[in-house]
């Protein structure tokens, strides 16, 4: 089914004028009834002043300063030259809420304070021209002033609630982007280390050994038909097609991943829990061995890499250590490999440290806590 994007912009906006109108209509109409005692001409004068007045209001949202002068300005017109009290009276209220809801207030802090002096200038105008009782007038332009306040604040606190439904918007999809950008780099990353370790396996025995080049062939077929496999279910989130996404992997895809290590040319030492994880949990669990163990193939030149998980009760620990030379970096400082390791602990509100062995090589800890309410659910 198509969707006519045409009428769809042009309801709100026939909506908008066909409000206007009316609002117009209703206040010209409710004016020339309160001066219906007066001469005609008066009477016409005085509505026209109105639906002016109505007019200018509305324009508010798109020259909020100007509509904020302008309004009771023609309010002070209208009253100099006789017109009677009536709904006029709300129209200033019309423009501040306008106003208020398209500009911040440090904009229209000036402005305002030039309109409320507009508006004593015009009603004191109605004392001296007309003989209008200069209490009532007094009353009169405080009882305006005040509600006009009153709905700049209701149109700020309107303009602030949509700002901040917009900045949750705005986060919302940058920590999508975020996750994808870090599944991207779990996935593909890891399968390009593993491609580019198995290449270099086989042009290194490509003269002597044609059992381990195809070998390392098969890897890397493997290897990238999974990692087009992840590339293509992270592309369908950005499509909406999620159907297609393949679940989260876990450590029951580590002996998958330790193979293809393995197949590499290291050394991989691998205790796991005989019990699965809360699925959270596990996730990320694998996430950060996949992680620290392609940094091993990228980084370190290491022999052995020894992978430790444990269930600690409240909490799982994961470490990874290797026997190569190390880095200097922390996680806080590193790559986005490091950083997405960490972004991935904080989220369970665990911790991560990334640093150089205490003899040689690299160590990565993370603490990741369980809840008694993942525990139960895991049980069930």
């Amino acid at each position: 089914m198509e969707i006519d994007h045409s009428r769809a912009v042009a309801e709100p906006v026939m909506l908008r004028v066909g409000f206007a109108v009316t609002l117009a209509a209703l206040a010209t109409v409710a004016t020339l009834g309160a001066n219906s005692m007066r001469p005609l001409p008066a009477m016409i004068g005085a509505g026209v002043l109105a639906a002016a007045c109505v007019g200018v209001a509305l324009t508010a949202t798109r020259w909020p300063r100007t509509a904020l002068v302008a309004v009771p300005a023609l309010l002070g017109v209208y009253f100099a030259t006789g017109g009677a009290d009536g709904p006029i009276y709300l129209l200033p209220a019309l423009a501040a809420f306008g106003a208020s809801s398209a500009r911040p207030v440090r904009e229209l802090a000036v402005p305002g304070l030039v309109a409320g002096l507009v508006l004593a200038v015009g009603m004191t105008a109605r004392v001296v021209v007309t003989g209008y009782p200069a209490w009532v007038a007094m009353w009169q332009t405080l009882g305006t002033a005040a509600i006009a306040v009153a709905a700049a604040a209701v149109g700020l606190w309107r303009s602030a609630r949509r700002d901040a439904n917009a900045e949750r918007v705005r986060r919302a999809a940058t920590e999508e982007q975020l996750r994808i950008a870090r599944d991207l780099h779990d996935g593909v990353g890891h399968g390009l280390a593993v491609i580019a370790m198995q290449a270099g396996v086989a042009l290194h025995v490509l003269d002597r050994d044609p059992d381990a080049v195809r070998d390392a062939l098969v890897a890397i077929r493997d290897t990238s038909r999974d990692a087009l496999g992840e590339l293509r279910a992270e592309l369908t989130t950005l499509t909406g097609d999620t159907a297609e996404r393949r679940p989260q992997r876990g450590l029951a895809d580590l002996p998958v991943l330790v193979d293809r290590i393995r197949a590499a040319g290291l050394v991989v030492d691998v205790q796991v829990p005989a019990h699965p994880l809360p699925t959270d949990v596990d996730h990320v669990a694998y996430s950060i061995v996949a992680e620290a163990m392609t940094n091993v193939l990228r980084h370190a030149q290491a022999d052995t890499v020894i992978v430790e998980i444990a269930d600690e009760g409240r909490a799982v620990t994961v470490r990874v250590a290797d026997d190569g030379r190390g880095r200097t970096t922390s996680a806080s400082t590193g790559g986005l490999g490091l950083r997405a390791m960490e972004d991935r602990a904080a989220a369970l509100g665990g911790t991560l440290i990334a640093e150089p062995g205490p003899e040689r090589g690299f160590v990565v800890r993370a603490v990741l806590p369980v809840g008694a309410s993942e525990r139960v659910e895991d049980s069930l």
